[in-house]
């Protein structure tokens, strides 16, 4: 063979090599990172503690916690009046009278007097909804970040895992290379 031919077969040769030591990490990285016994075994308290964090999150803890919150600081919401039906609203519209300009004028005062009353209490919700906005806008972010860092350590393989995976992948590899000369070592 030329010394170019010789060369680039080398590099070649290389190559799968470093590609080799590669897919073995890579394997060992992805073993260790799911390795959940390793994890509960090495820091029980924080795989109890991601465990919890997950439960909390997954049966709606965040959003049960923000109603109780708004209900604590707004008070409960009225339940619906029952004996208020479409019925009855129209019985009270006839007991307005017949006329259809007057009945609308009354109601149309007595909806701005309703209006003028409520001003003050609709200002004072007004105020407590930016507030509530604000509080939202600014604890989501530290509640994003939290999530991912919980997620991240999660999934890290911590170093001592790494290496026992790693060292296993690479026995596994090198018994697997007594195959047939075929094989393409995958």
């Amino acid at each position: 063979m030329g010394t170019r031919t010789d060369a680039a077969h080398a590099a070649v040769v290389a190559a799968r090599a470093e590609f080799d030591d590669d897919l073995d990490r890579l394997e060992a990285a992805g073993r260790a990172a799911i390795d959940v016994p390793a994890k509960v075994k090495a820091n029980p308290a924080r795989a109890a503690g991601v465990a919890a964090g997950g439960a909390f999150l997954a049966v709606g803890g965040p959003k049960r916690l923000y109603r109780r919150a708004k209900r604590a600081i707004t008070g409960r919401d009225e339940e619906l009046p029952s004996e208020l039906l479409p019925k009855e609203v129209e019985k009270t519209l006839r007991k307005l009278g017949t006329d259809g300009k007057a009945v609308r004028g009354t109601l149309e005062r007595e909806f701005a007097k309703y209006l003028d009353d409520r001003q003050k209490e609709r200002k004072k919700e007004g105020a407590l909804a930016v507030a509530t906005g604000l509080a939202w806008t600014a604890l989501r972010p530290i509640a994003m970040r939290g999530g991912r860092q919980i997620a991240e350590r999660m999934l890290d393989p911590n170093q001592a895992s790494f290496h026992e995976q790693l060292a296993r992948v690479r026995a596994r590899r090198r018994g697997e290379k007594a195959g047939p000369p075929g094989d393409a070592g995958l």
